[in-house]
């Protein structure tokens, strides 16, 4: 283990710090321990981080809590410039920031700059929402008594981010928090703490207060979390990740009762009705499956194509797909970047050679790519049958199965067989189908004749186990607002 910091002479690096970042200033960590961050496309190591350990965790949410009462008194118009001039910021950084994701993600740097553009809309979006935070007034029944309704910051929160959509995932739940006059504690995925660290520093240059955000990137996640989910000064939880790890940082929240909020996994059934312009379902096929690599949680995971349009859609999509580049994320010309690391390429190899002994065919692709880094080709399989593993397990590759069917309410059941219930897409032009089949779809979001649903104007989030709350549109900030309640007798 590391114990100094060390980073690489790419310039995009240059300028990122490595520590924590503890009451407004660049903490190394209390063991002095660091970790090591790793481009995915060559297994180069970018830099050493801080490793955070239960020490730091402790005094992160000592400094939001003792905070929380002088920033959540900040006037709302404070709040509010304070995220647009970050917002500004990131704009401003547009290839710094899409070139430090792209080195430590993988993904292309066209799509990372589209990131940037995405994630600082949230600050924008949550800038405006700032000073709109209303309340409400009446008088009761009998006419006795006011009520008079405000709302107010939750407290102390906890936010927990990926590491495929590292500058997004953090704007979207900074943003509202900061809107909502709530203090933080943060913990970046250790795969791309370095997005994160390069937005915390933004925004300390556009004002943000110190004590206000505090980051602790960690390999110890356990080590990290538990003391804020356990300790009783954080009041908010809001995670996005794993079913799995999601649903033990419930059971440690529900210790405090805390309030939480959860984006969990998917598994986005990508329905192709007989009557839907194929054209545009492929280009959204495209979209929904091979966005970031197919490592998102919107991303299609079965692909359920009517018999009589199948082989058309299978060989119009098969043809786009092997057009694709694959390589290095910075290299001009790539279309699709590595894979986040040696287990993703397992476990995208192994859901593969199952459905294959299984009985499916490989249109396209079906291995991996060049003898170094985690690339894995993009992958059409058709003839898949339901039993396979990738039916029912979250691929997160660029892997597209395609099973046909024959009967709409057939689809609607075998769409709906699933724990997670994130986001469905349906291609056809007959408009009650979309209406009728898009009600019947346990999904939080429907994408109707579009393979893209993530927009910070829209409330983003799923139902069954793939999660509880939502982020972006106007209700997003209601996920760090409480409601407080005045009775007044009236004279």
């Amino acid at each position: 283990m590391t114990t100094t910091s060390e980073k690489t002479t790419h310039p995009a690096l240059s300028a990122v710090p490595l520590d924590l970042y503890l009451d407004g200033a660049w903490t190394p960590a209390a063991s002095g321990r660091t970790f090591a961050v790793e481009n995915p496309a060559t297994g180069e190591t970018l830099a050493h981080v801080a490793d955070g350990g239960p020490d730091d965790a402790r005094r992160a949410v000592e400094t939001a809590a003792r905070v929380q009462d002088e920033w959540a008194r900040t006037a709302p118009r404070e709040r509010s410039e304070i995220l647009r001039r970050a917002y500004d910021l990131i704009l401003a950084r547009t290839d710094e920031l899409a070139t430090i994701m792209t080195l430590e993600m993988g993904k292309p740097f066209a799509e990372a700059r589209g990131e940037v553009a995405y994630g600082a809309e949230f600050f924008r979006w949550f800038s405006e929402e700032a000073v709109r935070i209303a309340g409400d007034t009446t008088t009761t029944g009998d006419g006795k008594n006011r009520i008079v309704v405000g709302r107010v910051p939750v407290g102390p929160c906890v936010l927990i981010t990926p590491w495929n959509f590292p500058l997004a995932m953090g704007t979207r739940k900074i943003g509202p928090a900061i809107a909502a006059g709530c203090t933080m504690v943060f913990k970046p995925a250790p795969q791309t703490p370095l997005t994160a660290l390069a937005l915390t520093e933004i925004l300390a240059e556009a004002g943000l207060p110190k004590g206000v955000l505090n980051v602790v990137p960690t390999t110890d996640a356990s080590g990290v979390v538990t003391p804020w989910l356990e300790g009783g000064l954080a009041r908010k939880l809001s995670f996005t990740g794993s079913t799995g790890v999601g649903k033990i940082l419930l059971a440690q929240a529900a210790t405090t009762v805390m309030r939480t909020s959860m984006e969990l996994g998917g598994n986005a059934p990508f329905v192709v009705c007989a009557d839907a312009d194929l054209d545009k379902a492929v280009e959204g096929a495209m979209v929904a499956k091979l966005r970031n690599m197919g490592e998102a949680c919107t991303a299609a995971n079965r692909f359920y194509v009517h018999r009589d349009v199948a082989d058309e859609f299978t060989a119009k999509l098969a043809q786009r797909m092997s057009a694709l580049t694959v390589g290095d994320g910075l290299a001009e010309g790539t279309d699709v970047g590595p894979l986040i690391d040696a287990a993703a390429i397992d476990k995208v190899r192994a859901l593969v050679t199952d459905a294959i002994a299984k009985g499916a065919s490989v249109a396209i692709g079906g291995d991996t790519v060049g003898a170094s880094g985690h690339f894995y080709q993009p992958t059409v399989l058709t003839g898949v049958p339901r039993d396979a593993d990738l039916a029912s397990t979250e691929i997160f590759g660029p892997v597209a199965p395609i099973f046909v069917f024959d009967d709409e309410d057939e689809i609607v059941r075998v769409a709906n067989d699933t724990d997670w219930g994130l986001v469905g897409y349906l291609f056809t032009q007959d408009l009650d189908r979309a209406f009728r089949m898009s009600d019947r779809m346990e999904v939080g979001m429907v994408g109707l004749n579009t393979g893209l649903v993530s927009n910070p104007a829209a409330p983003f989030g799923g139902v069954k186990q793939s999660g509880l709350g939502r982020e972006g549109g106007r209700v997003g900030i209601d996920e760090f607002l409480e409601y407080k309640y005045l009775a007044i007798p009236k004279g």
